[in-house]
């Protein structure tokens, strides 16, 4: 019995929390994150590239900041404008502010999105984890490296793709 009543109440706790995320978000993921953004190419570190992440209010309702910065002395800037496109289904969109624009989904705890540009498909993952924001990057080329299956109508083709490389970042507020 006690068991049962526990298990109810993280379950209940779990989904509260979860509800939590998407009507907070992004208010609770506002300021501003710095720290380290590692890239790695096969089983081998690339390089370390300084990072920071802003998110901040704007003068538009439901707008924020999403500057992007790496290296130093903000050599690679990128200030884009994160607005809502559906906010009840979790959707967002990240506004380069030069004709490109790019959906991002808030799915459990996670806001996550894939485009793809130049034969590169990126997948992205940002999430809050403690006093911390989570980044992670996928690079995973466009066209598929393997098709295997179909041989009949009862096993589906499935394609396979390259991953190229991977990012992390974690972030601290400043």
């Amino acid at each position: 019995m006690r068991f049962t009543f526990l298990l109810l109440l993280t379950l209940a706790g779990n989904r509260l929390l979860a509800q939590q995320t998407n009507t907070e978000f992004p208010a609770t993921w506002t300021g501003k994150w710095k720290g380290t953004m590692t890239w790695y190419q096969g089983t081998a570190k690339r390089q370390d590239v300084p990072m920071e992440l802003h998110i901040l209010p704007t003068d538009s309702a439901d707008q924020f900041t999403w500057r992007l910065i790496y290296g130093t002395n903000q050599s690679d800037y990128r200030p884009y404008i994160l607005k809502p496109y559906d906010k009840t289904k979790g959707h967002w969109l990240i506004d380069e502010k030069n004709s490109i624009v790019m959906d991002q989904f808030l799915i459990g705890n996670k806001f996550c999105g894939s485009f793809t540009v130049s034969g590169n498909t990126i997948m992205n993952n940002y999430w809050l984890e403690g006093d911390s924001l989570m980044v992670e990057f996928y690079n995973i080329q466009e066209k598929p490296i393997a098709i295997t299956g179909g041989g009949d109508t009862t096993i589906p083709k499935v394609k396979s793709y390259g991953v190229r490389s991977y990012q992390k970042a974690v972030l601290k507020r400043y």
